[in-house]
């Protein structure tokens, strides 16, 4: 097994099954085999595709971060509309809220970051690193 790789987005194998209106999923967590975090793309073939369904980890107490690299989704977390251009972010460390998202435009591409709630996270970073440095919040 390789200890590392370098690839473009097209050489990911993409998870079949798609139907009308589904984004396009690259399962890299699945495809890379990590560990420690899930990380999927999702591409929108068209406006007013699905990106992301309607959800909650509450039952799997995952936080999720999604990026916006390419195009805008229009995002809808507890009931509140977001509308989040490349290269925005939206962060949910909460599990229990629902969220959802719908493409603005042909190829509108979001990465997914999850990982399981803990009590806080070990960084290879030093506390130093972020004196000075605000919070969300």
């Amino acid at each position: 097994m390789s200890k590392y790789w370098v690839k473009r987005r097209d050489e990911v194998p993409r998870v079949p099954g798609e139907e009308a209106g589904d984004p396009v999923w690259y399962p890299l967590q699945h495809y890379f085999g990590f560990t420690a975090f899930g990380v999927n793309v999702y591409s929108a073939a068209e406006a007013g595709g699905a990106l992301i369904g309607d959800h909650d980890e509450a039952d799997s107490e995952q936080e999720e971060l999604y990026l916006v690299t390419e195009g805008a989704a229009r995002f809808t977390i507890d009931g509140e509309e977001h509308l989040v251009d490349a290269v925005g972010i939206v962060a949910v460390p909460d599990p229990t809220v629902r969220r959802s998202a719908v493409a603005e435009e042909a190829g509108t591409t979001v990465i997914v970051v999850g990982g399981r709630r803990a009590s806080r996270f070990d960084s290879s970073w030093r506390a130093e690193h972020f004196e000075g440095v605000r919070r969300a919040g």
